[in-house]
């Protein structure tokens, strides 16, 4: 990536059978890093990528806390939990359940869901944000498919995740 800070948008992805690893560098420190990861998600996720939709979501939350819940609200405060926290420890790293199967169905025994482990580290004059999504082998027959469109689905999330860090929310895809 060269000595200097890369352009936010510059994601490398490694694959593996079961897992993904993104890496890329954003020019804030750790600590902005990991507070619009984890505390402003509204303004970066994919609206598309809820069950609500982009017309009737009306938050995605993620308690801060070791146990606490990934969510979102949508038509009517209906409240659809979709991972848990493992670990948080901010500003440097976090560990969640992925309990969303290949068909978006919810999964709700996290011994069937993927874990996605986000590490925030200072490099340069900014941070080096790794995200490994692993464990895709518990998510059954279709975990290779599954592996596979979620690399194009965080390399999505993530560009507009460093967008968002470096320019404030961003407006829904079109």
């Amino acid at each position: 990536m060269g000595q200097g800070m890369a352009d936010p948008i510059d994601i490398r992805q490694d694959l593996d059978r079961f897992a993904l690893r993104s890496t890329f560098l954003v020019p804030v420190p750790t600590d902005r890093a990991f507070s619009v990861f984890t505390g402003e998600l509204t303004d970066w996720w994919v609206t598309e990528y809820t069950w609500s939709g982009p017309n009737l979501l009306a938050e995605l939350g993620m308690e801060p806390r070791a146990g606490g819940m990934l969510y979102e609200i949508g038509p009517h405060g209906f409240r659809a939990d979709w991972g848990r926290v493992l670990t948080w420890d901010p500003p440097r790293r976090l560990v969640f359940t992925w309990q969303i199967g290949p068909d978006r169905v919810p999964v709700p025994d996290p011994a069937r869901a993927s874990e996605v482990e986000v590490l925030f580290g200072p490099e340069g004059s900014g941070t080096r944000v790794e995200v490994a999504h692993r464990h895709f082998d518990r998510h059954g027959a279709a975990a290779e498919g599954y592996r596979e469109a979620l690399t194009a689905g965080w390399h999505e999330l993530l560009s507009r995740y460093a967008a968002a860090v470096v320019h404030g929310p961003l407006a829904p895809p079109r």
